[in-house]
C-alpha cells in the first residue's frame, strides 16, 4: 500500500519520491500529442488540474493522508475494512505519536495507555514486559505483524510502524488468549516508492544516549531494502545505578518477481541488558508507597533480553477479486534475570543492633528462558457475491510451535549480613536497606556479594497449535453491514516441570471453538453505531514461565486432574460508535462494554498447594471509552483516549473474594497527547497521562484485603503526569526535537507485587534533545 501526501509548509523534509520510466515514457509523448491535438481543434477542452505531490518524511503506509496521528487502516490485512468502519475498540499509536511522546521502549508506550495497566511477575520480574488490558493479563497476547510474539522479552520501537491495541476478547484473529485485548505491532518495511536515509541521534539528562538510522533505498523498480539500526543506553531518572541499553538491528527486502507475486523477508534482532530497578515497596495494611527509597540493585544484577526473528511473506494475486498471503517466521528469545527485591518489615528481637527496629531487607529473584518458535500462517482473500450481497471472506490456516525452557540461576550471597529478620525459616541473617541508626549503608549495591552461575532447567514447554478460521464481511445493504468470524484452534500441550524436586509431566489436547459477529449500521457516509459480540478461551497453563507455579497463569498439582480442567472462556459485548469528521482527519469513537470471564482457573488453598489449580472462578468488567485521534484544524493535532471502568468478582473458591474488586486495575485512565503547528518550522506539544489508583494481587484474582482494616491491602495510588516537547525545522534535511518528560518532576508509581514489594517507580523528570539529518 502506498500513500502519497502534498507537502505542507508544516512538514518541509521529504523523501525523494522516484518517478517510474514507464510513467515518464507514457507521460510525455502524451503531452506532446495533446499540445498538436490543441493547436489544430478549435473546440475548448477543460483539463482537470494535475497535482504533482510528494511523500513526507512519514511513510507510514497506514495513516490518514495529511494526519500523521490518525490510522486509517490496520496493518493486518485480515481487517478488510478501515478502521473507522470497524466494529470494535482498536486504538492505534503511530511512528509520529510515539516519536513525539519521547518513548521509546513499547512497555512505557502502552503504560500511557487507557485501560492498560503493566503487572509484575513472579519472582519479580518474570523476564520482560507485562501488561493487563481491561483487567486482564495479556504478556502472552502481543504480536508482531499478525503472529506471535511468544517470548517474555523486552519490547522496543525503533523498527516500528505504529502499534494496534485491540480492545476485548478476540480469540478470531489471535488464538488462544487475548481476554481483555491483543497489542500487534506493525513493523516497517521496504517499499519501491521512495528513497531516504535518516539519521537521528539523541542526548540528555541522566546519560541519555541514542542513535538510530532508517534507510530505504530502491535498488530497481522491483526490489527494494531497508535497514533500520539501533543504539540507546539510559540511566534510570534519579535511580542511578540503575541503566537500560538496547542494541537492535531490522532488515527488510522487498522483491516484486512478477505483476501479481510479491515476496517480503525481513530479519530483526534486539539486544537489551538493563540493571534492573525493582523500585520500592508498599507498607502493608493499607499503607502507601514508600517515598525516597534507596536505590538498592546489586552490581551483579541483571535483565538480559535477546531475540532473533526471521520472517519470509508472500503474496500473489490470484485475481481482481481474490489473492493469497502467506507468512512464515521462525524466532528464538534468550531471557534471564538476578534481581534484588526489598520488603517492608521489622528487625528480629534477637537482632543485636537494633531488635525491632523498622526496616527493609532484600531479597533475591531469578530465572532464565529459551523460546523457539516456528509458524506458518496462510490465509486466502475472496470477493464475491452470495445472494446479491457482497462478501469480503478471509480464510485462514495457521500452524505453530513454541517450545520454552525455564530455568535458575544459581545464586550466592557471600557479603557480610548486616541485620537478623525473620523468614519461613525463622529468624536469620538478613540484608538490610538501613543500619543500626536507620541510615541507608554506603555500600548498599555491594552488599549482598553475589556469586551468580547458571542452573538447571525447571520446566519444558511444548504446545503445537493447528488453527482454521473464515471470517466474512457482508454489505447487506448501504446502510447495513455484518462482521462475522469463525476460529478453532486445536493443540497439543506437553510440559515437564520439576515441581520442588518431583518431575511432574503435564500432556493433553483439546480444541478451542472461538468466534465474533458485529453489525455496523452507517448513520452517513462518515458516522456508524455498531453493535460486537466476541469471545476468547485460554487453557491451564497457557503461560510458558511460570513452570510449575500454581498461579500466574502457570499450572500445578495432579497432571490428571489438569488435563482434565475446562478452558477459561470470556465473552465481550460492545456497543459503539465512530465518527470520521473534519474531511477524514479526525476519528472520534465512543464505546460501552461488558467482558465476562467464567471458568477462571484458581489456585485452590494456598499458591503453592499441590491440589492445583481448578475453574472455579468468575469475574466481570463493565466500562465505557472514548477516543479522538487526528486533526482538529490545520495546525492542532491529539491523540486523546479516556477509559472508565469497574470490576467485580463474581465467583471464587475463596467466598471472602467475591464482590471485591480485580488486582492491577485501574478504575479510571486517560491519556493526551496534542501538537500545535504554530509555524512552517515549529511546533510544539505534551502529553497529560492520568491513572486511578489500583490495588496489588495476583491477575485474575481479588485484589489483596485486609478484613482486619477493612481496606485492600497494596494501594498504588493514583497520578497524573505532563511531559512536553518542541521541534524546530532547520532545513528541508535538518530538524530538532527537545521533549522533557515529568514535568513536574511527579513522585509516582506503575504496579506492585501481590505483598507490596517491587513497586514500580515511574521515571524522574528527565530531559535529551533530538537531531534528525535526512540525505
Amino acid at each position: 500500500m502506498t500513500r502519497k501526501t502534498t507537502l505542507k509548509p508544516a512538514k518541509l523534509t521529504t523523501t525523494r519520491f522516484k518517478p517510474r520510466a514507464s510513467a515518464l515514457a507514457l507521460g510525455i509523448p502524451t503531452l506532446l500529442m495533446g499540445s498538436a491535438s490543441f493547436a489544430q481543434s478549435e473546440d475548448a477542452f477543460v483539463l482537470d488540474t494535475l497535482k504533482i505531490e510528494e511523500r513526507t518524511l512519514d511513510t507510514n503506509p497506514y495513516t490518514e493522508a495529511g494526519a500523521p496521528y490518525k490510522a486509517k487502516v490496520s496493518g493486518d490485512s485480515r481487517h478488510v475494512k478501515d478502521l473507522a468502519d470497524t466494529p470494535q475498540t482498536i486504538n492505534v499509536l503511530t511512528q509520529t505519536q510515539i516519536q513525539e511522546s519521547g518513548k521509546s521502549d513499547l512497555r512505557d508506550v502502552l503504560a500511557a495507555q487507557p485501560g492498560i495497566t503493566l503487572g509484575t511477575g513472579e519472582n519479580g520480574n518474570a523476564f520482560g514486559d507485562r501488561y493487563i488490558i481491561r483487567g486482564h493479563e495479556a504478556r502472552s497476547d502481543v504480536f508482531v505483524d499478525g503472529l506471535r510474539d511468544p517470548g517474555m522479552t523486552t519490547r522496543e520501537s525503533f523498527a516500528t510502524e505504529q502499534v494496534e491495541i485491540t480492545k476485548g476478547p478476540s480469540s478470531t484473529f489471535a488464538g488462544r488468549g487475548s481476554t481483555g485485548g491483543a497489542v500487534n505491532s506493525i513493523t516497517k518495511q521496504a517499499s519501491t516508492e521512495y528513497d531516504f536515509n535518516k539519521v537521528s541521534g539523541g542526548i540528555g539528562t541522566d546519560n541519555y544516549q541514542r542513535l538510530s538510522l532508517d534507510s530505504n533505498n530502491s535498488v530497481s523498480d522491483d526490489i527494494a531494502l531497508r535497514v533500520n539500526l539501533l543504539y540507546s543506553f539510559k540511566d534510570v531518572p534519579d535511580r542511578e545505578p540503575a541503566d537500560k541499553s538496547r542494541r537492535g538491528f531490522a532488515v527488510s527486502g522487498l522483491f516484486k518477481a512478477t505483476e501479481k507475486l510479491q515476496l517480503l523477508g525481513d530479519v530483526y534482532y534486539l539486544n537489551a541488558e538493563d540493571s534492573p530497578d525493582l523500585g520500592t515497596y508498599i507498607v502493608s495494611g493499607g499503607g502507601k508507597p514508600v517515598d525516597d527509597f534507596p536505590v538498592y540493585l546489586q552490581d551483579q544484577d541483571f535483565l538480559k533480553s535477546t531475540v532473533s526473528v526471521a520472517t519470509l511473506r508472500a503474496k500473489y494475486d490470484i485475481s481482481d477479486s481474490s489473492r493469497i498471503e502467506n507468512a512464515l517466521r521462525y524466532g528464538t528469545t534468550d531471557n534471564g534475570y538476578v534481581t534484588t527485591g526489598a520488603r517492608g518489615t521489622n528487625r528480629d528481637a534477637t537482632d543485636p543492633d537494633a531488635p525491632g527496629a523498622a526496616t527493609a531487607s532484600l531479597s533475591t529473584h531469578q530465572g532464565w528462558q529459551e523460546v523457539e518458535y516456528l509458524v506458518n500462517q496462510f490465509n486466502f482473500f475472496k470477493d464475491m457475491e452470495i445472494a446479491g450481497k457482497k462478501n469480503q471472506l478471509v480464510f485462514g490456516v495457521e500452524l505453530s510451535k513454541h517450545n520454552v525452557v525455564n530455568g535458575v540461576y544459581n545464586v550466592s550471597n557471600n557479603g557480610t549480613s548486616n541485620c537478623i529478620v525473620s523468614g519461613r525459616g525463622g529468624a536469620g541473617p538478613g540484608y538490610c536497606t538501613t543500619d543500626a541508626n536507620g541510615n541507608t549503608p554506603s555500600n548498599i549495591n555491594t552488599i549482598m556479594g553475589r556469586s551468580i552461575t547458571k542452573g538447571a532447567q525447571d520446566s519444558d514447554y511444548n504446545i503445537e497449535t493447528i488453527s482454521l478460521s473464515l471470517m466474512d464481511t457482508i454489505e447487506l445493504s448501504e446502510d447495513w453491514s455484518l462482521f462475522t468470524g469463525i476460529r478453532l484452534d486445536d493443540f497439543d500441550y506437553d510440559n515437564t516441570v520439576d515441581s520442588r524436586g518431583t518431575i511432574l509431566n503435564y500432556k493433553y489436547s483439546d480444541s478451542l471453538w472461538n468466534g465474533h459477529i458485529g453489525a455496523v449500521y452507517q448513520i452517513n457516509d462518515d458516522a456508524n453505531v455498531y453493535l460486537t459480540y466476541s469471545t476468547s478461551a485460554n487453557i491451564n497453563g497457557g503461560e510458558s514461565d511460570v513452570g510449575g507455579n500454581c498461579g500466574y497463569g502457570g499450572l500445578c498439582g495432579d497432571p490428571e486432574q489438569a488435563a482434565n480442567s475446562e478452558p477459561e472462556m470470556t465473552a465481550n459485548i460492545e456497543l459503539g460508535t465512530k465518527w470520521n469528521i473534519l474531511n477524514d482527519k479526525l476519528l472520534a469513537t465512543a464505546a460501552i462494554f461488558q467482558i465476562t470471564k467464567s471458568d477462571v482457573m484458581e489456585s485452590v488453598g494456598d499458591d503453592y498447594a499441590t491440589l492445583g489449580t481448578l475453574n472455579t472462578g468468575k469475574n466481570r468488567v463493565q466500562g465505557i471509552e472514548f477516543s479522538l485521534v487526528g486533526n482538529i484544524s490545520s495546525k492542532l493535532s491529539t491523540q486523546f483516549g479516556a477509559s472508565f471502568m469497574e470490576s467485580e468478582i463474581l465467583e471464587s473458591y475463596n467466598t471472602d473474594s467475591e464482590g471485591k474488586v480485580l488486582s492491577n486495575f485501574a478504575d479510571d485512565s486517560v491519556f493526551l497527547q496534542l501538537r500545535y503547528q504554530a509555524s512552517p518550522k515549529f511546533s510544539f506539544g505534551g502529553t497529560l497521562t492520568y491513572s486511578s489508583e489500583l490495588y496489588a494481587g495476583q491477575p485474575d484474582s481479588a485484589a489483596g484485603f485486609s478484613s482486619t482494616t477493612g481496606e485492600y491491602s497494596y494501594e498504588v495510588p493514583s497520578y497524573t503526569v505532563f511531559d512536553a516537547f518542541a521541534s524546530y525545522q532547520f532545513s528541508e534535511q535538518l530538524k530538532a526535537r527537545v521533549n522533557i518528560g515529568n514535568v513536574t518532576d511527579e513522585d509516582y508509581y506503575l504496579a506492585a507485587y501481590r505483598s507490596g514489594a517491587f513497586t514500580y517507580i515511574g521515571e524522574a523528570r528527565n530531559a535529551h534533545l533530538s537531531v534528525d539529518y535526512e540525505f
